[in-house]
């Protein structure tokens, strides 16, 4: 087929403002994501929606704690939600499959490459996977940002061409959204800084805001795969924004050239599983950052600080302290240290396991 493509659909776009299901909103967007399958493209559903869904079908819940709602809601939740797009797609003779995953779901490579082989099978079957993060057994220290972390993940694993953010903005602003002089940024480069303009607020449903949103499609960008953000509740906001992109607002963040191996794609979105970390002298920062590709040396390792086994993901530190760097580790925490300084020895982190932050 075409051009594979993520869409993200955030929980302010499929409720109401009292927070109920909107699922004339839904149907809507499976016409629309039916006619992206026409026109050629794959397609990858990332979808909110299962603990607001919830909450509205189930009263009597407040003795529960936090998590213990989130829990309830997103099991009640998921089931109606999963089947509304089951039954809306059907009646395009399309098939849809279930991924309910959770972040340490990717923490190691295997499991990463697990999830990766499901979803090629289920497109290349002509399935469309639905996505949404199994917040039934996640608890806070362990869950995503929130489904813009998750989608973000599933475009860089799933070689993406494009990844659209559907949220309740129009886009990201050169100001305050509430402002009538404020405008929406139409392209964002890999050197434009948006930071400035974007607030720190959260939708009232979901768990991430605008900041979370760019911050992952600056990342995403990086690796090569276009960004968009619009308003999912715009009439027929998908077609136009891939038939009619110069008339249809939104912000587009434009990918770097130059190929991400999936090896690397996997260490970016997995910095947060570090499981300790190693201070490298100057002349081991000045090789890795280097023009030319080099492997981190235990020679150039000053010391090493906690826990890792073989094959864990490591911070890489700079003798001030700063993260330069992630890596998968091809020593134990307590082999590195016993390693320090001794040449000859094979690399800590090989070049083709290394990411260097930006």
């Amino acid at each position: 087929m075409g051009s594979r493509t993520v869409v993200k659909i955030g929980s302010n776009v499929l409720t109401r403002k009292d927070g109920t299901l909107d699922t004339t909103r839904i149907s809507s967007l499976v016409d629309q994501i039916a006619t992206l399958r026409r026109n050629g493209h794959e397609v990858i559903i990332v979808t909110s929606g299962a603990v607001a869904c919830g909450r509205s079908l189930f009263k009597g819940h407040d003795k529960l704690d936090s998590v213990q709602q989130r829990q309830l809601f997103s099991a009640i939740g998921q089931v109606r939600l999963i089947n509304i797009y089951y039954n809306l797609f059907r009646e395009y003779g399309i098939t849809i499959g279930q991924v309910l995953t959770m972040k340490e779901s990717f923490s190691t490579r295997k499991e990463y490459l697990n999830q990766r082989d499901c979803m090629e099978v289920m497109l290349s079957s002509g399935v469309i996977p639905v996505v949404n993060e199994n917040d039934t057994v996640s608890v806070t220290e362990l869950m995503f940002t929130d489904n813009d972390e998750l989608s973000g993940l599933v475009a860089s694993m799933m070689d993406a061409d494009c990844l659209v953010i559907l949220s309740n903005v129009d886009g990201i602003y050169d100001g305050d959204p509430a402002d009538p002089s404020s405008k929406v940024i139409g392209l964002v480069t890999p050197d434009t800084d948006v930071s400035a303009y974007v607030r720190t607020g959260r939708s009232s449903f979901g768990r991430g805001g605008m900041l979370t949103k760019s911050s992952i499609a600056q990342k995403v960008a990086q690796e090569g795969i276009k960004v968009m953000i619009a308003n999912g509740r715009k009439e027929n906001i998908l077609v136009d924004l891939f038939t009619e992109p110069d008339s249809t607002l939104h912000t587009e963040f434009v990918p770097s050239t130059g190929g991400v191996s999936s090896v690397k794609k996997w260490l970016a979105h997995s910095v947060g599983f570090a499981k300790g970390s190693v201070i490298i002298n100057e002349d081991a920062v000045s090789v890795i950052t280097g023009p030319e590709a080099a492997s981190l040396l235990l020679v150039g390792v000053i010391s090493v600080d906690g826990e890792f086994e073989e094959g864990d993901i490591i911070r890489i530190l700079d003798p001030s302290g700063n993260v330069i760097a992630y890596g998968k580790s091809s020593y134990s925490s307590a082999d590195a240290a016993a390693g320090l300084g001794v040449h000859g020895l094979r690399p800590l982190v090989h070049y083709d396991y290394l990411y260097l932050e930006q």
